[in-house]
């Protein structure tokens, strides 16, 4: 890892491009240039090293072991816990539930506090920009329940039309679910001013910050979410793990998940109690390795800096945006005024795969399709986008190379 902080102030790209190795490899016989960050970001040594030092000096199950290797396997876990508690400003560490990722966080709430208390009638509000993992959940809730789903629309330049989410609500409103940044556009949603007009009708509040959590500074106290889930692999660490957070009063009230081991206090074949949070929801074996080198993704972005790496971003979005319009026949799709490190575009007459392929053939990774967002594609009525997202260590010579590959790639195919 990067010896102290004051090696990478000023921004230093080359020194942190220095810390992922991954990024000296060739795809095709061409330098890589991955941009496909908002699906998964590459991962520093410093996490690789703490996942293979899980396994190589401590590998136990945590919690219930008294030897030497499970107490530490158990502090380095919780460990996680309290690093995630400070990096989301939650107030308490019980607040901070693991999970395999975003998905199963919302399906965790779907699942106990919206089977608990959404009943035949009552409305869930959720955007026009959501991830298939913020829609399905609640669709299935509502099927059960015989609720109603409402839609908060999306205007042509990608942003919530908020009017319309005021309308939206009514005496039968009991939760929304929200995603704060898009995974598709970028656009940074109002949040907090969401949550206020929501709290207003005593309406329970749940963020996605699967893209957020990786780029924004997250404070849930300030933002008052009622729940907010964000995934590891997001923010430079491993892949399985994620983080619900809930108020703890919700928590409290709120049944378990799964059953089984952990969760439990006592069991009997006549009655089972509970465990105290935040256990009650982390039924089983978790995934131990994954989530101690999470701890490392995280102390690895604070000591960069989010407002360093947001900066970096920021000028790479606005220097892509901008050569990307020069280019005859590209078209940008997602325009917000707030947006984060994504730049989503068609080309006119083409497939965003044959640019996807293409690409790759160049070196370039970037994402096409619709990004687990075919209702937003609709509203669009395009097929899909190809989508440029990046990250700390992305660079504008490799900016430069997809805009050259995507200049190339329109001459091949037209």
């Amino acid at each position: 890892m990067i010896s102290t902080s004051t090696d990478i102030k000023p921004f230093d790209v080359g020194a942190i491009r220095k810390e992922f190795p991954v990024l000296e490899r060739k795809v095709k016989g061409k330098d890589l240039v991955y941009f496909d960050n908002a699906a998964t970001a590459q991962k520093p040594q410093v996490v690789i090293d703490a996942l293979v030092n899980y396994y190589h000096q401590y590998n136990a199950n945590i919690h219930r072991g008294i030897h030497s290797l499970a107490e530490e396997a158990t502090a380095a876990f919780e460990a996680t816990r309290d690093t995630v508690k400070e990096f989301i400003n939650a107030r308490y560490r019980e607040e901070i539930i693991f999970t395999r990722g975003v998905t199963e966080g919302v399906n965790l709430v779907a699942a106990t506090y919206g089977r608990q208390n959404i009943k035949e009638g009552d409305e869930i509000i959720i955007s026009g920009m959501e991830h298939h993992s913020n829609i399905v959940p609640w669709q299935m809730l509502c099927l059960e329940k015989k609720a109603k789903l409402k839609i908060i629309p999306v205007d042509d330049n990608g942003e919530l039309m908020m009017s319309e989410f005021q309308k939206l609500i009514s005496p039968k409103t009991k939760l929304v679910s929200i995603v704060h940044a898009s995974n598709s556009l970028g656009t940074i949603n109002p949040v907090k001013e969401i949550i206020d007009i929501a709290h207003q009708y005593n309406i329970v509040v749940l963020v996605d910050g699967a893209q957020s959590s990786v780029h924004l500074d997250i404070d849930v106290q300030d933002m008052d979410c009622d729940f907010f889930v964000l995934s590891s692999h997001k923010i430079y660490g491993p892949t399985g793990v994620g983080v619900l957070y809930g108020k703890k009063e919700l928590l409290e009230e709120m049944p378990p998940y799964m059953g089984g081991g952990e969760m439990i206090k006592e069991v009997t074949f006549d009655k089972t109690t509970y465990n105290e949070l935040p256990y009650k929801f982390e039924a089983g074996t978790p995934n131990i390795a994954d989530t101690v080198a999470f701890k490392a993704a995280l102390d690895f972005v604070n000591e960069v800096g989010k407002d360093n790496i947001r900066k970096h971003e920021e000028m790479l979005t606005k220097y892509a945006m901008d050569k990307l319009l020069k280019i005859d026949g590209v078209r940008l799709i997602g325009t917000a005024k707030h947006k984060t490190s994504v730049v989503s575009f068609i080309v006119e007459g083409m497939h965003p795969q044959d640019m996807g392929i293409l690409l790759d053939n160049y070196g370039i990774a970037v994402r096409t399709g619709h990004h687990c967002c075919q209702p937003l594609m609709n509203r669009f009525e395009i097929p899909g986008t190809v989508r440029a997202s990046f990250a700390m260590y992305n660079t504008k010579e490799e900016v430069d190379e997809l805009v050259k590959g995507v200049e190339k790639a329109i001459k091949l195919l037209k």
